[in-house]
């Protein structure tokens, strides 16, 4: 009898499951185009082939609205928009019960946008498409319809051709219709995924576990990479609907057009080899989206490149590490606005949501400022993470241990908390045997470039992000371990002894360096959006940097209303009481460092920035003198006010 009931709730649970995971899977195919191309014919024959429900978009227009068609009059948009959101409804209601196909004209980009509301990663398009002479003699001779064919006109005027659907010519039977139909939609993938570290692979099990088809790809290397996506897609049951290849030509064959494939390979050179071997069996308006850390340069180089060859590139920064790619990263797309549609049902369904529930992914602007806003998190990300590292060396030479360093990080989760606050904690509670692992590692910090491209880039636009310069200085500085050692015996260090400062000093002093790491952060960004024209929304870019990604923080949710209103935070008279009240421990924590001879280099930049940024007369005059005395450079005179440029003979 126990063997029995625990076989049943095993069944059962095997059978929410499969339910779950059909209705997961559950699309509305919608057949639109002008009328008489066929949809009706079309639909019925598909759903009947398909065994789903049949509706037709006709049916469920008002009697105003027939009764204005009949009597010659063409409908507004006005007119269809309670139609069009009547249609959105019945498909929700269809897709939880099963799939379905509808039939509509759905002529503009608009209709479509109206019916995709809330569902866009469930509709499939298909759109039947001829000449105005093929379809016009069709409706004449067409019995009974209640749209005149003088009417058709108006609709071929305003048609807009949808990119993102399959295109059917109706010069074709019905039944090969049907079978192109079934062949793209139903047996080839919605979208693929193009190489399998471990990041690819986290993006692949989120697709598939949010119900998407998918197809993966992983080159094939002989004794070295055989076989990684078959063997990928047997290790995890959401996988069993996914498509596993190692042959390009295969990969791209298995994808419904127009094909969306996201590249997850190392940024460089590797990223303009596999264009190049993509590009072949691409078709015209496919679309390829780079998910890696690669240059925002060289992603518009690649964008304008492949614009000539009609292929779509979208540059996406992906933050949120191996976790976040499973569970829902923050995703930073950008290049042309349309083709982005195209995917962003996939990208805003699998990436982290708000509180407000709302995806952590936002088309950021053209060309390649997806990549930069990346780069930027980077660096930002950089800088947070040197300044833990500082204010935990600091415990530790107050005579903290790990346990109670992890005791004090945890304790400042109520004003100051964010992911790396508590993987940081998590760190310090990590043992090894009798002693905690953070005293087994070797204090070398490595890094992958994009630190290194936050401050070139702050340097071309002549922003001065020095926080992050210090920190990526700082990792430079940390691996030269063997010079360190020896400088270390040359060099006598004060006794720390007598190191006076409270743990709320320490706390105030790293939210004091927040905040002015977060100032240049968004000043970098504010400075690209002018230079090149992207008219970035800083407001949205701190919204979806709130869940998924590395540097999400109880800040960056303040932020959000902040910039709503200024680019410069320190301009807001929150943000500037909170920096005069914090600075007095700020500068107690810098000076005794400095006093007694620890490495502090974030904290102690972000006072001189700070001093530096509001100084009413700097020292840059006597800089200005400096340039003329030797190069003629010439300056400017505060006793004048025409701008023009003086000259002094010094000798």
């Amino acid at each position: 009898m126990l063997k029995f009931g625990l076989k049943k709730r095993l069944w059962e649970k095997v059978q929410n499951l499969t339910n779950k995971t059909k209705k997961a899977l559950n699309s509305v195919i919608f057949i639109i185009g002008v009328s008489g191309c066929g949809k009706s014919t079309i639909g019925k024959l598909l759903s009947q082939d398909l065994n789903i429900p049949f509706f037709d978009g006709d049916d469920f227009h008002s009697k105003n609205n027939i009764k204005k068609m009949a009597s010659g009059q063409s409908l507004n948009d006005e007119d269809r928009h309670d139609w069009l959101e009547t249609l959105n409804h019945l498909a929700k209601k269809q897709l939880t019960k099963s799939s379905c196909v509808i039939v509509c004209s759905a002529l503009k980009q608009t209709y479509r946008d109206i019916l995709s509301i809330d569902i866009e990663s469930k509709i499939k398009w298909v759109h039947l498409s001829g000449s105005f002479e093929e379809i016009y003699n069709r409706i004449n001779s067409r019995p009974n319809h209640f749209m005149p064919s003088e009417l058709l006109k108006s609709q071929f005027d305003i048609l807009e051709s949808p990119k993102e659907a399959l295109q059917i010519d109706i010069s074709l039977t019905p039944e090969n219709i049907i079978k192109t139909i079934k062949n793209e939609l139903m047996n080839k993938s919605e979208f693929g995924l193009f190489g399998l570290g471990v990041m690819g692979k986290s993006l692949c099990r989120n697709l598939a576990n949010n119900g998407f088809k998918i197809s993966m790809f992983n080159r094939h290397i002989d004794g070295e990479e055989e076989d990684v996506a078959k063997n990928f897609k047997t290790q995890f049951s959401e996988l069993s609907n996914a498509r596993a290849f190692d042959r390009i030509s295969s990969f791209v064959a298995s994808l419904q057009r127009p094909r969306k494939i996201m590249l997850m390979v190392n940024a460089g050179k590797t990223i303009d080899y596999v264009i190049e071997d993509l590009l072949s069996h691409l078709s015209e308006n496919d679309i390829l989206i780079d998910g890696g850390n690669s240059n925002y340069i060289k992603t518009k180089e690649r964008f304008e490149y492949l614009k000539t060859r009609n292929i779509h590139f979208i540059g996406a920064g992906v933050s949120g590490g191996e976790e976040g790619a499973l569970k829902g990263p923050s995703i930073m797309p950008s290049g042309d606005l349309e083709a982005y549609k195209s995917v962003q049902p996939f990208l805003e369904t699998i990436s982290a949501k708000d509180r407000n529930n709302l995806p952590c992914c936002t088309y950021v602007g053209p060309e390649g400022s997806g990549h930069f806003i990346k780069m930027v998190h980077n660096g930002i990300e950089y800088v947070e993470m040197q300044l833990l590292a500082e204010v935990s060396a600091i415990l530790e030479i107050l005579g903290k241990n790990p346990d109670e360093i992890a005791n004090i990080i945890d304790s400042w989760k109520s004003t100051a908390n964010s992911y790396l606050l508590e993987i940081t904690a998590a760190i310090f509670r990590k043992k090894e045997g009798n002693d905690w692992l953070i005293h087994k590692i070797l204090d070398k910090a490595g890094n992958k470039g994009t630190g290194n491209w936050t401050t070139m880039a702050s340097a071309e636009l002549g922003v001065p992000s020095t926080l992050i310069a210090s920190a990526l200085f700082s990792r430079y500085i940390s691996f030269y371990k063997a010079e360190r050692l020896q400088l270390n015996k040359k060099f006598i260090k004060l006794n720390t002894s007598e190191l006076i400062m409270t743990t709320n000093d320490i706390l105030e002093a790293y939210q004091f360096s927040r905040i002015i790491n977060h100032y240049q952060g968004f000043k970098l960004m504010t400075e690209a959006s002018k230079e090149f024209s992207w008219n970035l929304n800083l407001s949205e870019i701190a919204r979806i940097w709130t869940s998924g990604c590395i540097i999400k923080s109880a800040l960056m949710q303040d932020l959000i209303v902040v910039l709503k209103d200024t680019s410069n935070i320190l301009t807001n008279p929150q943000i500037i009481d909170i920096v005069n009240q914090y600075r007095p421990s700020a500068k107690r924590v810098v000076s005794q460092c400095v006093l007694n001879d620890i490495t502090i280099p974030t904290l102690s930049e972000a006072i001189q920035f700070l001093n530096g940024i509001t100084t009413k007369y700097a020292s840059a005059n006597i800089i200005q003198a400096q340039r003329d005395y030797f190069g003629a450079h010439s300056y400017q005179r505060l006793d004048d006010d025409s701008l023009n440029s003086h000259h002094t003979n010094w000798n």
